[in-house]
């Protein structure tokens, strides 16, 4: 009984995040093992299916570069990195279309329709959605930074009761397509939209000081002093840009939260401590 009881405290502990964020829109950008391990696949599903039947408006995009890797290794094409970018060459860019729009979009969408969330996969070439350029002119080959998101298509979307599952690709004026980081395409959705949250899934907790502990609330003045001496450093640091920007484009508040934590989404969220960093 005592643990009937400790489960209904904890379904009422979450009843005034559920009343804030209702009609909300959130951006999540899915990626690393909570994308790949089966178990964290199934949390996420689920995890989502919540936040929708509470009313929160969810926009999911994804990465896929595990199966990209995968893919280009069974046809034997050697992956390049730049900068943490993939050098995307015109024979590859096909195959990075082929397993984000055929493969890894599909199977996500397909994943959330299952779970009781009515999901609609699209690529950000469908309707026009995402425009882009050539990144940098050209120095990663057909990567691409996007310079302009169809937000009527994603409120249609989301107004007709489905929750937009993108896979982060884009065109330009002559229907070229560009490879886009995932982060940096969340990102670019989440400012459009003016989302209330975006969160990002990784592999780690979050941001760590210099003995490893967990930093759960940063601003911009904290990030600029921990990147100065060093704690933030590598990779952190771009997602970290990608935070502020968003911040400093109307997002109200930004996550990054460890994906292989079971049902990370929902203890971010609706718990009073959450388990990520946040930055607002």
């Amino acid at each position: 009984m005592q643990k009937k009881s400790r489960t209904a405290e904890i379904i009422l502990s979450a009843l005034p995040y559920i009343r804030k964020f209702r009609d909300k829109v959130f951006v999540i950008k899915y990626g690393g093992a909570a994308q790949t391990q089966e178990s964290l696949k199934s949390d996420f599903a689920r995890d989502i299916v919540l936040l929708h039947m509470v009313g929160i408006k969810v926009i999911v995009v994804h990465g896929g570069g595990k199966k990209i890797n995968q893919t280009l290794q069974n046809l034997n094409m050697q992956s390049e990195f730049i900068d943490g970018l993939r050098v995307t060459t015109k024979e590859m860019i096909e195959v990075v279309e082929m397993v984000l729009c055929g493969l890894v979009n599909k199977e996500i969408s397909g994943l959330l329709n299952q779970n009781g969330a009515p999901a609609v996969g699209i690529s950000g070439k469908d309707g026009d959605l995402l425009k882009a350029k050539s990144l940098q002119d050209g120095k990663y080959g057909f990567v691409g930074e996007i310079t302009q998101v169809n937000t009527k298509l994603i409120y249609d979307i989301l107004e007709s009761g489905y929750v937009p599952v993108i896979a982060p690709l884009a065109s330009d004026e002559n229907s070229q397509s560009y490879n886009i980081n995932a982060d940096l395409c969340a990102s670019s959705v989440a400012t459009a939209l003016k989302a209330d949250k975006i969160i990002f899934l990784t592999d780690i907790d979050g941001v760590l000081d210099k003995d490893g502990n967990l930093i759960s609330k940063l601003d911009k003045k904290l990030i600029d002093e921990l990147k100065a001496d060093g704690t933030i450093s590598g990779g952190m640091i771009p997602k970290l840009d990608a935070c502020l920007e968003c911040i400093e484009n109307g997002v109200k508040n930004t996550h990054i939260i460890n994906g292989k934590i079971p049902h990370s989404i929902l203890l971010e969220l609706f718990t009073d401590d959450g388990i990520g960093s946040m930055v607002r």
